[in-house]
């Protein structure tokens, strides 16, 4: 099984990755066991001095003005622990909270929270035992952590609360640690405010969803050329000399994507019908130009996400010349923000998707198509209500665009007075991703059929190879009406795994 070690200086996305999605099992580096050990020697240093020192010997947030007697720490660390536990609603997803713990072992490591080396270990461990926390939908503000998800992280540590055993049965997480021989944690000074105050779940989402969405934009650019085939359109449009005249790599990357799928096709603008089109609709000409500015977008989103993989993310912190000192880097802007940019450029994929299948379905604009992709247009209604499926997922995606970070709701008593939302952020991109591979998926389904009713014509080799992977993936292509929901749903897991991008690439080699 593939290991991550994790040091001081951060871990990559990759890293992410394998442990949430491919349970990779974690290992501590010596360094960073040794830095551990060095910044907890400062920690206690400070705890037993009389002068009050902000989550080490203080309450925390709006109580931060008390000063918390040596015989009560221990307590005050476990009880913001429980009190901090108070999600609601369903619970998230188990890659979330994997990858939530892991960047949050990622922090501790750092050398720069105070935290003693087996409480890292104990977190190694539950990972490492494949028991994950419950974690529920609602109780991160974004801003001074995740609080609430990281805190039900945190329960599990002491062996308290619920979680998930790897056999996917819930139970009491004592029991699961007892049967994997893992001494729950007794959180000491600093502790309990450590393992609480950090950006990891939207992080963690972030992560997941710019490897979903590097997928997703490769699938986009091999539909769009296959709609644009199926169309008849040009491929004229996407030359790299005109592209080079407004030079946005993404949008560089998305028309070469095209025309490797389109090299050698007999369909793209050799057989325009009576009333020859000078230009084809924006939704077919302009998709390098959306999808193009969505790839920027992610790029920018991958920096945000690089810098803080590199980061460590508490307060208060421990710095390297023995100060302990409150900062505001918990704060969740950065990652929000381009959470909420992701949303966006998803939404507005999916909806050039959505008007490029319309347009399929319409005998008006698809230049010689049967209505609706029919087999008998009036007794079949073909891809009708399939189009009216794309719709509703395409009106979501654009509410789901609506920015979380653009809202704030005072808490604590008005000490954390703007709040970044970024849970939230990252909670509906993961469902705009979900929606916007639906979206592709019904958009694949209907030009590849309609590729198919342009009997006589070549499409290009790329396509073919396309329509022969998805009709041995279980979709039906062209015929009379039938149960569409089970077609749509293999179209939607062709997608999904990513078998779409690997077709095509089998032909054009690695797409960019």
């Amino acid at each position: 099984m593939h290991t991550v070690v994790v040091g001081t200086s951060g871990v990559t996305a990759s890293d992410v990755l394998a442990v949430a999605r491919g349970g990779a099992r974690i290992e501590l580096s010596e360094q960073a066991v040794a830095a551990l050990a060095a910044a907890r020697e400062i920690v206690e240093a400070l705890a037993a001095k009389p002068e009050p020192v902000y989550g080490v010997s203080t309450g925390f947030g709006a109580l931060a003005t008390r000063h918390i007697s040596p015989e009560l720490r221990a307590q005050l660390h476990c009880n913001i622990v429980r009190s901090h536990a108070a999600g609601m609603g369903p619970r998230v997803e188990r890659e979330v909270v994997r990858a939530l713990m892991f960047l949050r072992l990622k922090t501790v490591c750092s050398g720069h929270t105070g935290v003693r080396p087996e409480v890292a270990q104990t977190m190694a461990d539950v990972l490492n035992a494949g028991i994950t926390p419950v974690v529920h939908e609602y109780g991160s503000l974004g801003c001074s952590g995740d609080l609430a998800p990281l805190s039900h992280c945190a329960l599990t540590l002491m062996g308290e609360g619920d979680a998930e055993g790897p056999d996917g049965t819930v139970r009491p997480a004592g029991e699961l640690l007892a049967e994997h021989g893992i001494r729950p944690v007794e959180l000491r000074e600093k502790e309990g405010l450590a393992l609480l105050n950090g950006t990891d779940g939207m992080l963690g989402m972030l992560v997941m969803a710019l490897a979903d969405l590097d997928t997703l934009y490769k699938s986009a650019d091999i539909t769009a050329a296959l709609s644009l085939e199926a169309l008849l359109g040009t491929d004229k449009v996407l030359a790299p000399e005109l592209h080079a005249i407004r030079p946005h790599p993404g949008q560089g990357a998305s028309a070469a994507n095209m025309l490797a799928v389109l090299e050698g096709s007999q369909l793209t603008g050799h057989h325009q019908d009576d009333a020859p089109r000078v230009q084809d609709a924006y939704s077919v000409r302009c998709a390098p130009q959306v999808a193009g500015a969505g790839r920027d977008t992610i790029a920018h989103a991958r920096l945000v996400a690089e810098r803080e993989l590199a980061s460590a993310v508490d307060n208060p912190v421990v710095l390297p010349d023995g100060r302990v000192e409150s900062n505001g880097n918990f704060h969740g802007a950065p990652v929000a923000y381009v959470l909420d940019f992701l949303a966006v450029a998803a939404a507005d994929l999916g909806s050039i998707a959505e008007r490029r299948t319309d347009r399929l379905l319409d005998k008006n604009r698809s230049h010689g198509l049967p209505p609706f992709l029919a087999d008998d247009a009036g007794v079949d209604s073909g891809l009708m209500i399939a189009q009216y499926t794309q719709a509703a997922l395409v009106s979501e995606m654009k509410r789901l665009a609506v920015p979380a970070s653009a809202d704030s709701i005072p808490s604590s008593a008005m000490q954390e007075d703007h709040v970044s939302m970024g849970w939230s952020a990252a909670r509906k991109l993961r469902t705009a991703v979900d929606n916007l591979t639906r979206i592709i998926a019904v958009e694949l389904y209907a030009a590849t059929r309609a590729v198919e009713l342009r009997e006589g014509l070549t499409p290009a080799p790329a396509s073919r190879a396309v329509i022969e992977a998805v009709r041995a993936a279980g979709v039906q292509g062209p015929g009379p009406d039938r149960f569409l929901a089970p077609d749509l749903a293999a179209a939607d897991a062709f997608v999904r795994s990513g078998d779409l991008v690997t077709a095509a690439e089998k032909v054009t080699g690695p797409l960019r």
